[in-house]
């Protein structure tokens, strides 16, 4: 079946590339793999796969006109994250949040879809190497990845509307490999929602607090070696799994912490837990009289955003446990 359909973006006939990309272990390893890293522990609720955002970053590139080989690099630009995505990079104190760029071409390499490309007569090397602009724009700019992980998650944890997430889609033009919006009032929606994502999601106390028992227990199962930087490249089943049957206390006693039901609550002085995370801020270009600009210059409630966020984000949150 080469028809490929999302909420987001809508109904799309993929060409046979994306379909054997799709299709390929490596890919289909991502529908066990929680966007969300350790968040579904303590809340099924927060479920979004990264099979389900690379299908949406994919698709879009196509919807915004990007080339054919944008879109599997949009495909596949997730495919190295671990069991838990970021939840390994609080294990490794990688404050770039970045272990899975760092792996990426070895895992890359070390599975079928070289050969996938070359049946295809794409050069792998020059395909995964360059950098593309509407996948990974830098911030403050919009990317598609940037945008579809927003979406995606607050649409799904029924924060924002589907009609709220498709006019702002609508909204979206492409001015020399720049994503540009043509609405000022859209762009300002969405830095509120980005707001949401990167401070009221990233950092719930309880998203925040499974994170951290589950990176400590990740650090002693591989200081242990009770699991291993190649398990890291299961699901996060297969790591829950291993975890749980070893016979270490304190992996153990870890785990069984992990509830939906802990109370934590924010305790600057008295903290168990202190966290900071990657400081991520958007601020869209905007078209306006037919001029590009960033969206900041005419919207002072968006500068005020991101102040508050990298204020927030430079300091952290320090967390009490109540109760588990």
């Amino acid at each position: 079946m080469n028809v490929y359909s999302d909420p987001l973006y809508g109904e799309y006939a993929l060409e046979s590339v994306l379909v054997d990309l799709i299709n390929s272990s490596l890919v289909q390893r991502l529908k066990k793999i929680h966007q969300g890293g350790a968040s579904y522990l303590v809340n099924p609720k927060w479920n979004v796969t990264r099979y389900e955002h690379s299908i949406g970053v994919m698709l879009l590139i196509r919807k915004l006109g990007g080339s054919l080989e944008e879109q599997i690099a949009g495909l596949l630009h997730d495919v190295s994250h671990t069991a838990f995505s970021h939840v390994i990079d609080l294990s490794l104190g990688l404050g770039n949040e970045d272990y899975h760029d760092k792996i990426f071409s070895k895992v890359i390499f070390n599975s079928e879809i070289p050969h996938i490309l070359q049946k295809y007569s794409y050069n792998i090397t020059e395909l995964l190497s360059q950098k593309w602009p509407l996948l990974d724009m830098e911030a403050p700019f919009l990317s598609v990845d940037r945008i579809d992980y927003t979406l995606r998650d607050m649409y799904t944890y029924q924060n924002i509307s589907l009609k709220q997430c498709h006019n702002f889609i609508e909204s979206l033009i492409v001015k020399e490999t720049y994503i540009v919006c043509n609405s000022l009032s859209q762009c300002i929606w969405f830095v509120r929602v980005y707001k949401k994502e990167v401070i009221d999601f990233f950092y719930d106390p309880l998203n925040v607090y499974a994170y951290e028992l589950l990176s400590t227990a990740l650090t002693i199962g591989l200081e242990k070696k009770i699991i291993s930087y190649d398990d890291l490249l299961k699901t996060d089943d297969d790591i829950i799994l291993l975890l749980s049957s070893s016979k270490n206390d304190d992996i153990q006693g870890l785990l069984k912490k992990i509830s939906k039901n802990a109370v934590i609550i924010h305790d600057s002085v008295n903290f168990d837990i202190h966290q900071k995370k990657k400081i991520r801020i958007v601020d869209p270009l905007v078209l306006i009289d037919n001029k590009v600009n960033i969206a900041s210059h005419f919207s002072p409630e968006i500068s005020e955003i991101n102040e508050n966020i990298l204020k927030f984000s430079k300091v952290g949150v320090y967390l009490k446990i109540k109760n588990y």
